[in-house]
């Protein structure tokens, strides 16, 4: 099939080429021992295998990891058949889509040893599909699964050329029917097929194309881009857990304000999380206020900054989100200037139900909503003001997401103006300098009432019931008023509260 997206860009150098594919031979030479007896196995019983997809794109980029992907002509049975002897352990939840998945635990090859007279063990995670072909009709949200003959044809309909590239195993062929090698040196996106196939074959493809722009830092062909605008609407058909799943990959790559911006421009967030470009609030020169969007998108890449062991995706969706409450809530004041009076508590409303929408877990939808209810609270601080029993209950809270909560609030200082963003950031220390003598001194992070249910009843002379929940809530607000009591004291603060409810 003949493709019709191929820019007019310069191709690279032979030089350069030249270094992909040496980084690629080295990566595959790495993973040969396994891959070269994977395909030995399919060879004896009559199958080709060749190493495909984001694989052969990982390898050409010298960051291959131990998850493999390989096609093959043999049918799903066929691949269970001969990977059952020789894995480690196998799964089939995919092979209603043609894949089978295994595991193989494998030494490395001799010369790759961890250290003296040692070989590292590595743990390969392999998923092995027969040659397909899928389509969409405009009603269903799963794709029609068709099988096919071929290594080309399975090529032609996979997502982009970079990813439609492959090594025939075990001899080692690489084959790239759609100039995919170029691409990837270029950076850029293309489809094998025309997009306007390819994204009607799967729509996800167009979120895909984010996703690979976010971490890859690749840039979209304008053919590729121009049809993800004409069919941003195809993207309804697609589950939501599917579009969940390729946003949070899109989040927690290394450059997600790239595909942020992408979905936004091409009319793809409009329909799969419209909030976000309704923050692009109109302004006019009477009523001005900080870019909302921008504002966003600063605050995301401000809070990964702040991130201690790799990326998080609650604290990712939480700064992309904090501010969405803002449009509902935008009022102009009599003196020009623009409100948003309350916006933590709506986004935190709205969050909750995008997220409920887009089929996250329970937990995490209550920890990224707490963050944007909360996410103001620290503007009550001033310059130091808070009362000690202030700081406990910013501290029960926030509760465990009380580390998330200080990057966040941190991350959402984007003002120009240096003096007042040092003064934000001191008046921020300040406040974690408390809450850490406060932790030493009282235990913060587990604040619970002096008495346990047990001796409230003991106190009062009663038995189980809702006035003990009531008694426990009340020494719990003293607590953090007073902080810790003694034991005498708790219990005479509780008599004297009974006595007044009588």
């Amino acid at each position: 099939m003949p493709n019709d997206t191929k820019d007019t860009h310069a191709r690279p150098d032979a030089p350069e080429l030249g270094r992909v594919q040496r980084r690629a031979i080295g990566e595959l030479l790495r993973v040969a021992p396994v891959a070269d007896d994977l395909a030995a196995r399919f060879a004896e019983a009559g199958f080709s295998l060749a190493l495909v997809g984001g694989s052969v794109r990982d390898a050409l980029l010298g960051r291959l990891g131990h998850d493999l992907d390989f096609a093959t002509d043999a049918r799903p049975d066929d691949v269970l058949r001969i990977v059952r002897p020789w894995a480690d352990a196998v799964w089939d939840v995919g092979i209603a889509f043609g894949t089978v998945g295994c595991r193989k635990v494998a030494p490395d090859a001799p010369g790759e040893a961890a250290g003296p007279g040692e070989r590292e063990v590595r743990d390969f995670q392999l998923e092995i599909t027969t040659y397909r072909s899928e389509a969409y009709d405009r009603t269903s949200r799963k794709p029609e699964v068709a099988y096919g003959d071929s290594l080309e044809e399975d090529l032609l309909r996979r997502d982009f050329t970079v990813n439609a590239m492959a090594v025939a195993l075990p001899r080692k062929e690489f084959i790239d029917p759609h100039d995919g090698l170029s691409d990837l040196a270029q950076r850029v996106l293309r489809t094998p097929a025309t997009p306007e196939s390819s994204f009607s074959d799967d729509p996800l493809r167009m979120m895909r194309a984010a996703r690979f722009a976010a971490q890859l830092d690749f840039t979209v062909a304008e053919p590729v881009r121009a049809a993800m605008e004409a069919m941003a609407d195809r993207i309804d058909i697609v589950s939501a857990e599917r579009v969940r799943d390729e946003l949070n990959k899109l989040l927690v790559s290394e450059h997600p304000r790239k595909g942020i911006t992408l979905l936004v421009d091409a009319g793809l967030a409009e329909r799969v999380l419209p909030e976000v470009p309704a923050l692009r609030l109109e302004r006019d020169e009477h009523h001005r206020h900080k870019d909302v969007y921008e504002h966003s998108l600063t605050v995301l890449e401000q809070a990964i900054a702040l991130e201690d062991d790799g990326p998080d995706l609650v604290l990712r969706l939480a700064a992309l989100l904090h501010d969405i409450g803002k449009p509902r809530t935008r009022r102009f004041e009599t003196d020009g200037r623009v409100s948003f009076h309350h916006h933590e508590v709506v986004g935190a409303k709205m969050t909750k139900q995008r997220m409920t929408r887009l089929k996250y877990s329970n937990e995490m939808i209550k920890d990224v909503s707490r963050l944007v209810e909360l996410h103001l609270r620290f503007h009550g601080y001033g310059t130091g003001e808070w009362t000690d029993s202030a700081v406990r209950r910013y501290v029960r809270d926030a509760g465990p997401l009380l580390s998330r909560l200080h990057k966040l609030t941190r991350s959402d200082c984007t003002t120009r103006n240096k003096r007042k963003a040092q003064a934000l950031s001191a008046a921020y220390d300040g406040l974690e300098q408390r809450i850490e003598r406060l932790q030493e001194q009282e235990e913060l992070d587990a604040i619970r009432p002096d008495l346990d249910g047990n001796a409230i009843m003991t106190v009062l002379g009663i038995g189980p019931g809702p006035e003990v929940g009531n008694a426990y809530r009340y020494l719990l607000e003293l607590r953090i008023e007073q902080g810790p009591l003694d034991r005498d004291a708790a219990e005479r603060a509780l008599r004297e509260w009974w006595a007044a409810q009588k």
